[in-house]
Parts: C-alpha cells; sequence; structure tokens
C-alpha cells in the first residue's frame, strides 16, 4: 500500500496506547514523560534494527513479502528525510520510535502497522542503545589509539631527556621524560582493553523479549541478531528489557579513562606554569586573560580535568538510577539515555582534542635537567652503590642522609660534593662514586624491564608502536 492513508491512529490519538484511557494526557505530563527531544539521535539505530526485525517476520511468515517491501520503501524514505533535516519530530509521540512508526504508517498504511508484531518499545529501545553505543565505542577506541599514538611519537623523541620523578610531588629519582609520558600510553590501553571487554557485552541482542516475557510469534532471534552483528541474544527476556549493565559499564570505563585524562591534564598545567616551565602548550590550546596580558592560560588541559567530573557524576547517577527498580522495564530508564550521550561526547571531544595538542607539546629540557638537579635525585643512586659494596641497605640510607644534609648546608648537589667530603662519610665510596650520582648515569642503571633506562624506553615505545599499528 502506498500513499498517505485516511486513517491512521496515531494521527488520530495523541499516543499509540490511548484507546485504554478516558482522558487526554495533560500538557505538562506531556513535555515531562517525551524523550524525543534527546533519544532522536537514536534514529539509525531504530531504523536499522527495524528493517533486520521486518526482514526476520517476513522471512517466518509473519508478514508478507508486500508488506517487507513497503516497510523496506518507508524506512528508507525516512531515513533519507531525517538526514536532510525534513522530518518532523512530534513531541506528542513521545519518542524516537513512535515518531518514525507513525511517519512509517503515514507512508505506507497498513504494512507500517505490522512492524511492531512480535516486539515492544522495552526491546526496542535496548536494542537501539545497544546498537548506537557499540557505534560509538568503536569510535572511541580509535580515538584511544590516536592519543596513544601521539604520547608515544614524543617520547620517541625524548628517551634521553631527564626530568625528575616525583612522589608526594617532592623529588624522588631522575626518570626521563619518555618514560613518564609511557607511563600515560600504558594507562589508555588498559582503558581500550576495558572498552573492549564493554563491547563484548554490549554486543548482546534484546530484540524478540518484547515486553518481559517473550513472544507467541515465531521468531528468529539468532537471524536477526546475525543481521544487525551481534554476536549473540540476550538469553532470559525480563533481563534483557530491563538491566542496562552494559551502560553502566561502558559509563564505568568512561570515568576511568576520564580520571586518567585529568591527572594528564592536571601534569600539563603544572609543567607549562613558570614554577615548572618544563613544557609549552601551543597557543591555539590556550587563552590569555582580559586583564593581565601576560597571561597564557592552559584553558583545553584545565577543560579536560574539570570534564572528568561530569563523566564520574554520569556514572554514579546511572548507578543510582538503577539500583531500586524491580524486574522488568520501568520509566526511569527513560533516564539512561542523556548522561550516556553526554557522556560519549564529553570523552570523544576529549579525547580527539588531547591527542592534537599533545602532539605539539614543545619541551624544554634544561629546565626539566635543573628541576632534577635540585632534589637530590640521585640519593638513592648513592645507597644503592654503598649496598652494592656491602653496606647494609638502613645503614647506607643513613649515610646518604648526612650527604644531603651537607649538599643542603653548601647549596651542592651531591655529583658536586668533592669525592674527599663523600668519603670522608664512610669508606665505602670510592674513586667511582661520582659517576653514579649523574643524572643520566642513574637513568643508565636502570635498565630492566618497564625501568626508564633508554634501552628499556626505546623498547617500549617500539612494543607500543607494533601494537597501535
Amino acid at each position: 500500500m502506498s500513499g498517505t492513508p485516511l486513517d491512521n491512529p496515531l494521527d488520530r490519538k495523541s499516543q499509540a496506547w490511548s484507546a485504554l484511557f478516558s482522558e487526554p494526557m495533560s500538557e505538562l505530563v506531556k513535555r515531562y514523560t517525551a524523550s524525543v527531544g534527546f533519544d532522536q539521535r537514536l534514529w539509525r539505530a531504530d531504523i536499522a534494527g527495524s528493517l533486520a526485525h521486518a526482514g526476520m517476520l517476513a522471512a517466518q511468515g509473519i508478514i508478507g513479502q508486500t508488506d517487507l517491501d513497503d516497510i523496506q520503501r518507508g524506512l528508507n524514505q525516512i531515513a533519507t528525510d531525517i538526514e536532510a533535516g525534513r522530518f518532523e519530530w512530534k513531541l506528542e509521540l513521545e519518542d524516537v520510535h513512535l515518531n518514525i512508526e507513525a511517519r512509517l504508517t503515514q507512508l505506507v498504511g497498513d504494512a507500517g502497522k505490522r512492524l511492531h508484531t512480535g516486539r515492544s518499545r522495552n526491546d526496542q529501545v535496548a536494542t537501539d542503545v545497544r546498537l548506537w553505543l557499540r557505534g560509538e565505542i568503536d569510535a572511541l577506541a580509535l580515538l584511544l589509539a590516536d592519543l596513544q599514538r601521539a604520547l608515544v611519537e614524543v617520547a620517541a623523541q625524548h628517551s634521553d631527556t631527564v626530568m625528575p620523578g616525583f612522589t608526594h610531588l617532592q623529588v624522588a629519582q631522575p626518570v626521563s621524560f619518555a618514560h613518564h609520558l609511557l607511563a600515560y600510553v600504558e594507562m589508555f590501553a588498559r582503558d581500550a582493553e576495558r572498552l573492549a571487554d564493554v563491547r563484548k557485552r554490549c554486543n548482546r541482542l534484546p530484540l524478540g523479549a518484547a515486553a518481559l516475557a517473550g513472544t507467541s510469534y515465531p521468531l528468529d532471534r539468532e537471524a536477526v541478531a546475525l543481521a544487525l552483528g551481534f554476536d549473540s541474544v540476550c538469553e532470559n527476556s525480563l533481563d534483557a528489557v530491563s538491566d542496562r549493565d552494559f551502560a553502566i559499564e561502558f559509563l564505568s570505563f568512561a570515568a576511568i579513562t576520564m580520571v586518567h585524562v585529568s591527572r594528564m591534564a592536571e601534569e600539563l598545567v603544572l609543567w607549562m606554569s613558570q614554577n615548572f616551565g618544563f613544557i609549552d602548550l601551543a597557543d591555539r590550546y590556550c587563552t590569555g586573560s582580559s586583564i593581565m596580558p601576560q597571561k597564557r592560560n592552559p584553558d583545553v588541559a584545565e577543560l579536560a580535568r574539570g570534564k572528568s567530573g561530569r563523566v564520574v557524576g554520569h556514572l554514579m547517577g546511572l548507578i543510582t538510577l538503577m539500583k531500586g527498580q524491580p524486574l522488568a522495564y520501568n520509566k526511569d530508564n527513560q533516564e539512561d539515555k542523556e548522561p550516556l550521550f553526554d557522556t560519549v561526547d564529553t570523552l570523544a571531544g576529549t579525547l580527539r582534542i588531547l591527542a592534537e595538542m599533545v602532539a605539539g607539546i614543545q619541551v624544554k629540557p634544561a629546565a626539566m635537567e635543573a628541576a632534577a638537579r635540585r632534589g637530590y635525585a640521585t640519593a638513592t643512586d648513592l645507597a644503592d652503590y654503598l649496598v652494592k659494596k656491602g653496606l647494609p641497605f638502613r645503614d647506607a640510607h643513613e649515610v646518604v642522609a648526612h650527604a644531603v644534609k651537607l649538599g643542603l648546608q653548601r647549596g651542592l648537589d651531591l655529583a658536586e660534593l668533592p669525592l674527599a667530603d663523600l668519603q670522608a662519610l664512610h669508606p665505602l665510596i670510592a674513586d667511582d662514586a661520582p659517576g653514579v650520582l649523574t643524572l643520566r648515569g642513574s637513568l643508565e642503571a636502570r635498565n630492566v624491564r618497564g625501568g626508564t633506562a633508554p634501552a628499556q624506553v626505546l623498547a617500549q615505545v617500539a612494543r607500543h608502536r607494533a601494537r597501535l599499528g
């Protein structure tokens, strides 16, 4: 059937379900309960799911071939109209699903009314969200890889650039700048692993669960799963329509990733400040002050740090949303989409801009090395030297503490203290001691897997390049 039928129940009544009711929904309730203002972004997933469902209904003999042809033609027309901005979204039709179904029925008549056979909006929306999220997961995986590549390429240029490694934000031991950056690569690599795990549990088909109990129609759920690229079907109809743990798990991944982003952003802010002066960020990622003309503010890094709070908040919100719900579907679950959408948008935008910003970092090696010299960063190296000579570590620790105290009194680094003064502290300190007190000597000494020695760092760079392609 083609054309615009005169008798479309979704035109005659405010809602698809209103035949039972004796009065129309109030305008206030209509606005309060409608989700089409935000869930319309699921339209591609909704149409894809409907096409797969219709194909299966026809294959199972539940609808005829003519109905299938009409449904396919109508849904393709709707997709074209939405892409072109010609589709009219109606608040009174509540959500993306009823808006598309109503327009389909206008276009193809009774065939459009048959599309909903064997399904409910409960399993339909669960399917749409999973389909949509799967696509976003794939896009985020690429952005995570881009950020890691940017960090790896900067690291590849700085395996010999010495900087202070900190604990408690106090100078602790020398590390290379490359080694420091690669720590974040490891974090983001684990984030990518978590994201891949989320995808596995997201990629299960709820469609066919109907409202909550399954359906009496002879559906072929496996065929729909295959058509939509799902790995499997949800095995329990109550669970399929009611739980959102896949979304919670995604938000957990996103929150952890944004915590890693925030930590890195905090360091970029610190390193750019005059008190550190380790790096410069390109002007295009900074802003000025309306009153202080000398200012270059690292706004992008600060915003990345700040946006971690909204993502962590979305995780807490969705967990709280789900914690008190009985089986099966409840209207509460309408509130799962906005935090999910905002998290995807926030994370994608943050990863994209950070990858660009990191690639343009200007490193100031002299400032980094000077900072490492100020903090007696090779004190542990002197202690290790004495231990290798046979002194118990606790005794070596005390000797080196006296050496540091001497350096503080004279305003000299350990490497700058006269050898005779060091030897006066303990007879095991020999002529070869000054070699272990240099910053680069300290780096070279840590030539173990995972260590900061340039050879180990370059091996890490090669491993990450091979992994990321």
